[in-house]
């Protein structure tokens, strides 16, 4: 009679067993031996090993990245994650994602991957990523199978997931390619709503639409002036969103913008684009609603309501940065020449008009001691052009909340990059609002420069007339050296339409009426 076994001999062979498994799957994933990994996972199970979710997940990983896959490594990996599921293992995110893309091998794979794609919430309640998508939309954009692409991006709002370029891309040439008109215009502005600038790709997309025939064939011929205008205004200037604008066949051009923002191709200035109103309130109200929660809440709602009283500023200045601004040295400190140079600055850009100058109480408390510095901070403050916070608070909120409650521009070389704003910065509000409101500024030899925003905005921009312009690539050092697509109707398609366009419109008027400070953007001032 053989000596009987001890359990955890038998549990310690196992163990190696699975550790040469999983070795086993390593070295032919770095290998990219398919075969041989299915081979290895037959063999453990054959001698009793019981795989892991890793297991089955790195030869399932390691099928999904083939470029091709011929028909019986398909039904192998079919066959994979039925065994998984026999053993009782419930797939993740990456396990899914994987099959999804496997199933693309094959002719109904669009559908087969999307169906697994809906059973990950429905069946193993796990949510989908945009990755865990694509496979399925690229299927079905590939084959000119529209709808069912539209399907799977409708599936992907139910799920809280928004496309980014590529899938943007892929839908509107989808769109493009079957004649779906309408939809391309839906594309055209998700791509403006979700990207600054371009890739190459997608701006081959949408070449392809504007030079097709049906391109030609949608707009429409009448639409009035002032309607077309309001609608811009309260979009923060660069497009008009309500569908395809003139008739005709379409020019395409590659140029370059010149530093005043006008088109070499077309002529059309472009604009700085702001904040819609809806999204300018809804920014203000997400800004108060994280400062009530992180400061004292009567404090907060003491100084809205002060500045509800006091209306009308165009420029707000960050004190502390502009007081402390290259003063790392020895005798260094709060520069209050530096503020007051910043604050008459301002005030003469604005013709007399005086800013507001956000100040903490201890440093107000700290400078007042000098009997001259208190003359001009009181000054300053008996005009409505200082406002002071209170202790225990952090005078971010308040500037920030000020700048964007009166539509004004932010004096402050702060990059804002702290935990304030990576709060912020979650919302696609916050970069276009920095851009078009912070005012940087610099003292050279004892001159004060303030750098405004740019003249326009590289973001894709639709025009009253209907036309719109494309930024193509990564960010510039130099914007001036950047390439554009300029897109609009060709010019005898749209002279029986002069009367009913909008080329009219004054493109000074609508930045000033979009944003109080709008007409100073572009200037770079020097105070001599």
């Amino acid at each position: 009679m053989g000596t009987p076994q001890n359990p955890k001999s038998k549990k310690a062979k196992n163990g190696t067993k699975e550790g040469n498994l999983t070795h086993a799957l390593v070295t032919c994933t770095k290998s990219g031996d398919v075969s041989a990994a299915i081979s290895a996972l037959n063999a453990a199970i054959s001698t009793g090993v019981r795989p892991s979710a890793n297991n089955f997940n790195s030869i399932l990983h390691l099928l999904s990245s083939q470029a091709s896959l011929d028909p019986t490594l398909v039904d192998s990996a079919f066959n994979l994650f039925d065994q998984m599921l026999s053993y009782n293992i419930t797939p993740s995110e990456s396990t899914i994602t994987s099959m999804a893309r496997i199933a693309c091998h094959k002719s109904d794979g669009g559908d087969l991957s999307f169906g697994l794609v809906k059973s990950m919430n429905d069946k193993y309640v796990i949510k989908p990523r945009l990755r865990t998508y694509t496979p399925c939309l690229s299927f079905f954009c590939e084959r000119l199978q529209a709808e069912k692409a539209y399907e799977v991006e409708e599936h992907m709002g139910t799920m809280g997931i928004s496309p980014e370029e590529s899938e943007i891309s892929k839908l509107l040439e989808v769109s493009s390619k079957t004649g779906n008109g309408d939809k391309v215009y839906v594309y055209m502005q998700m791509l403006r709503n979700h990207v600054a600038t371009v890739g190459y790709a997608t701006s081959e997309a949408t070449e392809g639409w504007f030079k097709s025939e049906k391109a030609s064939e949608v707009g429409c011929v009448n639409w009035e002036e002032e309607s077309v205008r309001e609608v811009i205004l309260k979009n923060g200037g660069g497009y008009f969103g309500g569908g395809w604008l003139g008739t005709g066949e379409w020019e395409v051009k590659k140029g370059r913008i010149g530093i005043d923002g006008v088109c070499e191709g077309c002529g059309k200035k472009l604009r700085g684009v702001d904040l819609g109103e809806l999204e300018r309130q809804g920014f203000m109200e997400k800004v108060a609603g994280f400062a009530i929660e992180r400061e004292t809440k009567a404090n907060f709602s003491n100084f809205q309501k002060w500045l509800e009283s006091h209306p009308g500023y165009e420029f707000i200045i960050d004190a502390a940065n502009v007081g402390l601004y290259q003063q790392n040295f020895a005798d260094g400190g709060f520069s209050l020449s530096q503020l007051d140079a910043v604050v008459r600055e301002a005030k003469e850009v604005c013709n007399g008009k005086w800013p507001l100058v956000v100040l903490h109480n201890r440093r107000m408390a700290a400078l007042s001691e000098n009997p001259s510095n208190r003359t001009l901070l009181e000054h300053w403050k008996s005009l409505g052009a200082l406002y002071t916070t209170p202790s225990g608070s952090n005078d971010d909120w308040y500037w920030i909340y000020a700048t964007i409650s009166q539509k004004a521009l932010l004096v402050t070389n702060d990059e804002m990059r702290d935990h304030i704003f990576e709060l912020l910065g979650s919302s696609s509000f916050f970069p276009t609002w920095k851009e078009r409101h912070q005012v940087k500024y610099t003292f050279k030899k004892g001159k004060l420069v303030l750098v405004m925003p740019p003249t326009y905005s590289s973001v894709i921009q639709e025009s009253e007339n209907g036309s719109w312009h494309m930024p193509i690539g990564d960010k510039c050092e130099d914007e001036r050296k950047r390439t554009w697509l300029c897109i609009s109707r060709s010019i005898s398609n749209n002279v029986s339409n002069r009367t009913n366009a909008v080329d009219g419109i004054d493109e000074d008027k609508i930045n000033i009426e979009q944003n109080g400070a709008s007409s100073l953007i572009g200037k770079r001032k020097e105070r001599s």
